[in-house]
């Protein structure tokens, strides 16, 4: 029984993995970097993505795939969500909200805000 354990808590942990990698592959394809950031941090008025809920992320992703959006600036997202599968989804969205910095393997700090306007 022990064992069945093992193998199963192995397989999911592995099967997460792949997962990650997938999704972290389809981000980059997509071109989701060019508005979210290499790092999922969000740039100018685009919202970052870094270990959002996942759960909320596949909700927003299959709206904008059935070509339903909130406002204005969030329609851009339909041309991208139009093609992506359930297990695209679910994929991008594992990398979303595992999402890890490579080089020093924290998680991304959404607690920054900038104040101000930057200085001058």
């Amino acid at each position: 029984m022990r064992y069945i354990f093992l193998f199963l808590l192995l397989h999911s942990f592995l099967d997460a993995s792949a997962a990650y990698e997938s999704g972290k592959r389809l981000y980059m394809q997509k071109g989701c970097y060019s508005c979210h950031g290499t790092k999922l941090e969000g740039l100018h008025k685009y919202p970052y993505l870094a270990n959002r809920a996942k759960g909320y992320m596949t909700y927003k992703l299959k709206r904008f795939r059935s070509k339903l959006s909130d406002n204005q600036q969030q329609e851009m997202m339909i041309a991208f969500a139009l093609d992506l599968s359930d297990k695209e989804i679910d994929d991008l969205t594992t990398y979303m909200y595992e999402f890890v910095e490579e080089k020093n393997g924290n998680r991304y700090d959404d607690k920054y805000k900038t104040q101000g306007d930057g200085g001058s």
